[in-house]
């Protein structure tokens, strides 16, 4: 008796050890170090490739331009940041402490060297490229001004504090907390702040806020 044994066949090409999700998270780091390094007109595609262990075809496939790349880029970092603040779970803090908590991440963002590195890029190259400046306001600026305005909101239908513009009374508080350090560290006249410097800066802002809109 002869016994047939059925052969399983392989796929052709080697097999898939990263879900999509997983190798644009790769992606983006290498292009982020990328552009970091050489700026957005000279960062090269086949490096970032090759950086993250990706074909160039890859690549394309997930990220078509180099401009989807950037906006992607931009978009986890703020995707972070949402999730940092996270307003459900500090729906019941003490309103400093939860003012505090909004502000030291929207620090924690803005006034870190990747951060200030990609302001740079942006104001570097917008003349030349205008989808940056374009995709950074979009991304960036707009998702995180409508956040800390939705907070303000929340906090003025409560009855906690008074306002009569969230949307500009959200601008000032951005301002008022990142602006002169993060406008000092773009021009290289100070290092950014660290963690300490940050948080105790997101204190004082609250405590200068709050007095300006208490009931």
């Amino acid at each position: 008796m002869v016994v047939i044994h059925k052969i399983e066949k392989r796929p052709r090409g080697r097999p898939q050890v990263r879900c999509d999700d997983d190798t644009k998270s790769v992606i983006v780091e290498a292009a982020n170090a990328q552009f970091h390094e050489s700026g957005y007109a000279a960062a090269s595609i086949s490096t970032i490739a090759r950086n993250a262990g990706v074909s160039t075809k890859t690549l394309y496939r997930l990220f078509p331009t180099k401009a989807d790349l950037f906006a992607c880029m931009v978009s986890v970092r703020i995707g972070r940041f949402l999730l940092a603040v996270d307003p459900a779970g500090h729906a019941n803090d003490d309103l400093g402490v939860g003012l505090e908590h909004v502000l030291t991440a929207y620090g924690m963002l803005t006034l870190s060297d990747d951060t200030i590195g990609i302001m740079r890029l942006v104001i570097g190259e917008s003349d030349r490229f205008p989808e940056l400046a374009a995709s950074f306001y979009e991304r960036a600026i707009v998702r995180t001004n409508a956040l800390m305005e939705a907070w303000l909101r929340e906090q003025v239908e409560l009855g906690r504090i008074k306002l009569d513009d969230p949307h500009a009374a959200s601008g000032m508080l951005r301002g008022m907390m990142a602006m002169e350090p993060q406008r000092a560290a773009m021009l290289r006249q100070m290092p950014a702040p660290n963690v300490e410097e940050i948080v105790a800066r997101a204190k004082m802002c609250a405590n200068l806020f709050l007095k300006g809109c208490a009931i």
